[in-house]
């Protein structure tokens, strides 16, 4: 099963590829037809930017996620939930490391308080770029609370 987290990584790594090739494909074209107008070379290199922008952020974590090597980051940590929007974003800011984790859609901790510790275990590719999963337990009495499955 793939979590949300991993299809937006899908999602971003494919739409730079897009971006690239297409905005090429598009310059090969305005060159071939000898029709340069700035505009349309504006927009081309504008896109070609974009998709190196997404290609740069995913392509180094490829390996990680294709080959499913990931780290379980675990300790105390602080979650802070914003759902001013339509949908609830969560940091996990991890107290040991002072590292930040985000995931999208949590459910509401309401029942447990929002700044209160809790001891986290978050499961990130090996070089902490993108998260994978969570889960969240009672600080005091290791009891899962949440999970990301």
């Amino acid at each position: 099963m793939v979590n949300q987290e991993m299809l937006l990584y899908y999602f971003i790594l494919i739409l730079g590829g897009l971006f690239v090739i297409g905005a090429v494909f598009s310059l090969f074209v305005m060159y071939g037809t000898k029709d340069f107008r700035f505009l349309n070379v504006g927009k081309s290199l504008g896109v070609v930017l974009l998709g190196v922008l997404f290609l740069a952020m995913t392509l180094p974590s490829l390996k990680y996620v294709l080959l499913k090597e990931y780290d379980v980051v675990r300790g105390e940590c602080v979650i802070e939930i914003d759902s001013s929007g339509r949908s609830s974003l969560a940091d996990f800011e991890m107290l040991d490391s002072d590292e930040i984790f985000s995931f999208n859609n949590i459910p509401a901790l309401d029942a447990y308080g929002k700044a209160i510790p809790y001891y986290c275990e978050v499961t990130v590719t090996k070089d902490h770029m993108f998260e994978i999963g969570y889960k969240i337990y009672d600080a005091k009495t290791r009891k899962l609370i949440l999970t990301s499955e």
